[in-house]
């Protein structure tokens, strides 16, 4: 298992609603000490931890989380307000009433309205798979392929499924090459997160990751 590898791949997360300073701060020393591939943390926070890490850790924040249903003027104002503030990630949630009234052409312009928001930071759009058909998600597939957007992403961790192997592997098939996949929500430990990478996804969002290395370390230093 290739840990620095992982680690790499890893948006290490923390998304609590209870989430205080300290313990973004901890992210934050975690991600510079481990090499991860961002902290994913409130938009509240996005400021102060860009003062706090300088230029040793991209940040990434999250939008319209973790419903979705906000309005597109309201996801754009809050991508660019976060750009402004020093975020250089953005995952946001697409509106999923959109998906079942198969609202298509609405959910292309609102991804592209976003992207332009983030002025050519990457972007991250979170389908929640686990609410969605397999039909959906083929479309949605072909959708955010169109849309300008970095990566789809599987998950927000908060509407009771997180990502699936299957998943990871249904978007892998039906996703262009241009779009990457983010493998996110209930991702249980370095098994998991090295699965979800052969399976195609080259982002995991996962807050136990780092916590797995640790205890790795630890274990290590008591022989």
């Amino acid at each position: 298992m290739d840990l620095e590898k992982i680690l790499a791949a890893t948006d290490h997360t923390l998304l609590s609603p209870a989430a205080a300073w300290e313990e973004i701060k901890t992210v934050c020393d975690d991600g510079i000490r481990f090499h991860t591939a961002s902290v994913c943390i409130p938009a509240s926070y996005v400021k102060e931890a860009r003062a706090y890490v300088g230029d040793r850790l991209p940040i990434c924040t999250v939008i319209g989380f973790p419903n979705g249903y906000s309005t597109t003027a309201a996801k754009c104002f809050e991508a660019e307000d976060a750009v402004n503030n020093g975020a250089d990630e953005i995952d946001m949630v697409i509106n999923i009433g959109w998906v079942k009234d198969c609202r298509w052409d609405d959910l292309l312009r609102e991804i592209r309205a976003v992207k332009q928001a983030c002025r050519g930071k990457i972007l991250k759009v979170i389908i929640e798979a686990c609410l969605l058909t397999e039909a959906e998600k083929i479309t949605l597939c072909s959708i955010v392929s169109q849309s300008g957007a970095d990566f789809i992403k599987t998950s927000t961790g908060f509407a009771g499924g997180g990502a699936t192997r299957e998943d990871v592997a249904l978007l892998a098939a039906h996703t262009a090459p241009h779009v990457k996949i983010k493998a996110a929500g209930g991702i249980s430990g370095l098994e998991d997160a090295e699965a979800f990478l052969q399976l195609g996804a080259s982002r995991l969002g996962a807050s136990r990751i780092v916590k797995a290395v640790k205890a790795l370390e630890q274990n290590q230093n008591q022989k």
